[in-house]
C-alpha cells in the first residue's frame, strides 16, 4: 500500500460549500478577474487596484501573477501610505515563501516591520525565515524580542524551543514547550506543536503521545496527517504509543481504528484485521468502509473468499455509492484469476468517478492480464503525460511494451529515460521518494545490471527500515537481478521487521517489480514457515 496518506482518510472529512470550491477558471472568478483588469486599464497608476488583484491570484495559488501585481503595488503606492506598504510587502513576502524563496521573503519581513515595528506577525515570520536559512542566533533574537512584547506567545516559545535543539541543549526546549503546554492545555494545536520540537529530540514516544492528546481533544486533522507522517519514519514508535494509550482506554474506539488504520498502511495486515474485528465485535464502530479495510487486509493474506464477502457487505451497506469498494472487488477478483469480472468491477469504480492513479494503474494491469497490450500502454502513456514525476507509470509501461508487446527496444529507451530522470536524486530524499523513485529497477532494464545492484544496496544502507518496506522492495530487485542469495537476505529482514503482505510476496507478478523468480527455491517456503504467524 503506498505510504503517501491523508489524514482525512483516517476519521475525519471536512464538507466545504460549493461556492468556496471556485477556481481561476471559474466563471464567477473569472468575471471577478475581467472587472479588475478593465479597472486596472482605466487606471494603470492605481497601487490599491493591484493590491487587490494580487490578493485574488495568491488566493488561488497563482504566484507569479501575484507577485507581478505586489511589485506593481509597490512602485506606485506613495511612502505615505505605510499601511498600504506594509501590507504589500508582507503579502510578497508570503508569495516568496509559497516558491521557497527565503531570502527575499526576510527581507521583505525586514522591510515590513520598518513600516510597523509592532507587528507580531511580522516580526515571527522574521524569525521562520531567519531560523529556515539556519541564523539561528539571529533567529532566536527575534523570537526573544516577540516572547518580549507577549510573556504568553506560544509562537516564540515554539521559535525558542526549536532554536535550543539546533543549540543542542534539549532540556531548554522542553522547557519552553512544556510552557507553552501549561498556557494552553485545552487547545489542540499546542501539542502538534510540541510534538514538532520532541520530533527534532528525536523523542518519538513522546510526539506519538502528544499528536494523540490533540486527537482526543477535537480530532484535531493536522494531527492525524502528523501521525501519519510520523509513522512512516518511526513505525514501531507509532504503534508502541497507540498500544500504550489503548492499555489505558480499552473502549476507545477511535485508538483501535487509528492503530488498525497505521498498520495497514505499513503493510501488517494480520494485526490491522484483528483491531478492525474487534471493533465490530465489540460494537464500537459497524460501518461500510470496516468492512472494506477487512476486505482488503484479507485480500493481502490471500484469503480471497473471506475478503469477497466482506466487500460485499461494505457494498450492500454503502448501496453501491463508494467506488473504492468496488477497486477492492476488482483485485479480489484479479487475485482469482476472474478478469472479466476483474474488468467489470474497475469500469463500475471508475464509473462512479474513481479517477485516482491507484485505480488507474490496476486498470492497466487487468487490461494487460486479458491481452489488451494496446489499451494498457495507451493508458499508461496518457498517464505519464498527466504525471509525469509518477515513476511507477513508467515502470508499468515498460512492462506492458516488455512483456506483453514484445518491443524490447522500446521498453528500454523508456526505461533510460526513467534512470536519466532520477538520476540527481538528492541525498536528502526521502525514504519513501527513493524506493518510490524505482530506479534499481529501471537501471536493470535498461541493461545496467552493476548500478542496479548498488542502488539497492545503496538504498538498504542509507535509509532505515521501519516496517519492512524498503527491503521488500530491494528483495524484489535482487530477485529481477538473478541475485537469489541477496533477494532471500533482503526478504528475510522484511519480514523480521513485520511486512506481511502475503499477496505481493506469494502471488503478484506485474510491473517486474516482484518476487516470482525465486518463489520455486526451497529457501522461499521455509522463510515463510518461519514467518507464518504474520498471515493468520
Amino acid at each position: 500500500m503506498r505510504k503517501i496518506l491523508a489524514a482525512a482518510c483516517v476519521a475525519v472529512s471536512a464538507m466545504t460549500p460549493a461556492f468556496g470550491q471556485q477556481t481561476i477558471d471559474n466563471p464567477m472568478t473569472k468575471a471577478m478577474m475581467e472587472v479588475y483588469d478593465s479597472e486596472i486599464a482605466a487606471h494603470p497608476g492605481d497601487a490599491e487596484l493591484y493590491f487587490r488583484r494580487a490578493n485574488e491570484y495568491y488566493k488561488f495559488n497563482q504566484y507569479l501573477r501575484a507577485l507581478a501585481d505586489v511589485d506593481k503595488t509597490l512602485e506606485f503606492a506613495p511612502e505615505s501610505n505605510r499601511d498600504l506598504r506594509f501590507q504589500a510587502y508582507m503579502l510578497r513576502a508570503d508569495i516568496y515563501q509559497m516558491v521557497d524563496k527565503h531570502r527575499e521573503a526576510l527581507a521583505d519581513f525586514t522591510e515590513a516591520l520598518k513600516l510597523d515595528p509592532a507587528s507580531f506577525m511580522a516580526l515571527y515570520q522574521k524569525g521562520n525565515e531567519e531560523y529556515e536559512l539556519g541564523d539561528y542566533a539571529a533567529a532566536k533574537a527575534s523570537y526573544t524580542r516577540l516572547k518580549a512584547s507577549n510573556p504568553r506567545s506560544v509562537e516564540a516559545l515554539t521559535g525558542l524551543a526549536r532554536v535550543a535543539v539546533k543549540e543542542n541543549n534539549l532540556a531548554q526546549a522542553s522547557e519552553y514547550m512544556d510552557g507553552a503546554v501549561s498556557m494552553m492545555s485545552a487547545d489542540s494545536d499546542i501539542y502538534i506543536r510540541r510534538a514538532s520540537v520532541r520530533r527534532m529530540q528525536h523523542n518519538n514516544t513522546g510526539a506519538v503521545e502528544d499528536l494523540l492528546m490533540a486527537i482526543s481533544i477535537d480530532n484535531n486533522t493536522r494531527a492525524f496527517q502528523e501521525l501519519i507522517d510520523l509513522a512512516n519514519e518511526d513505525y514501531p514508535s507509532v504503534i508502541s504509543g497507540l498500544s500504550t494509550s489503548i492499555s489505558y482506554a480499552p473502549q476507545q474506539g477511535m485508538l483501535y481504528y487509528i492503530r488498525a488504520f497505521v498498520a495497514q498502511a505499513h503493510e501488517h495486515y494480520a494485526s490491522a484485521l484483528q483491531d478492525y474485528r474487534r471493533m465490530i465485535d465489540q460494537n464500537m464502530y459497524d460501518y461500510a468502509g470496516l468492512y472494506n479495510s477487512m476486505a482488503q487486509c484479507q485480500f493481502a493474506l490471500c484469503k480471497y473468499q473471506e475478503a469477497m464477502k466482506n466487500v460485499d457487505r461494505a457494498i450492500s451497506m454503502d448501496g453501491g455509492k463508494n467506488p473504492e469498494f468496488y477497486v477492492t472487488k476488482a483485485k479480489i477478483y484479479y487475485a482469482m484469476d476472474r478478469m472479466a469480472d476483474a474488468q467489470q468491477a474497475v469500469k463500475t469504480a471508475l464509473n462512479k468517478g474513481d479517477k485516482t492513479n491507484v485505480t488507474r494503474e490496476f486498470e492497466g494491469i487487468v487490461e494487460f492480464a486479458r491481452g489488451r497490450f494496446e489499451e494498457a500502454n495507451d493508458l499508461y502513456a496518457s498517464m505519464i503525460v498527466d504525471s509525469p514525476d509518477r515513476m511507477i507509470n513508467y515502470i508499468l509501461r515498460g512492462w506492458v511494451l516488455n512483456d506483453g508487446m514484445k518491443q524490447t527496444a522500446n521498453a528500454q529507451a523508456l526505461y533510460r529515460r526513467m534512470a536519466e530522470m532520477t538520476g540527481q536524486d538528492s541525498k536528502d530524499m526521502s525514504r519513501m521518494g527513493a524506493i518510490l523513485s524505482y530506479r534499481g529497477f529501471a537501471l536493470l532494464y535498461s541493461g545496467n545490471k552493476e548500478e542496479a545492484l548498488k542502488w539497492g544496496e545503496t538504498l538498504e544502507r542509507n535509509y532505515s527500515d521501519s516496517d519492512g518496506y524498503l527491503h521488500y522492495h530491494t528483495a524484489c530487485l535482487f530477485a529481477q537481478a538473478g541475485e537469489a542469495d541477496k533477494a532471500f537476505a533482503s526478504l528475510e529482514k522484511a519480514l523480521r521487521l513485520g511486512y506481511g503482505n502475503l499477496y505481493e510476496i506469494t502471488a503478484a507478478d506485474y510491473g517486474r517489480i516482484s518476487l516470482a523468480p525465486i518463489r520455486q527455491d526451497a529457501r522461499f517456503s521455509d522463510l515463510l514457515a518461519r514467518y507464518a504467524h504474520l498471515f493468520e
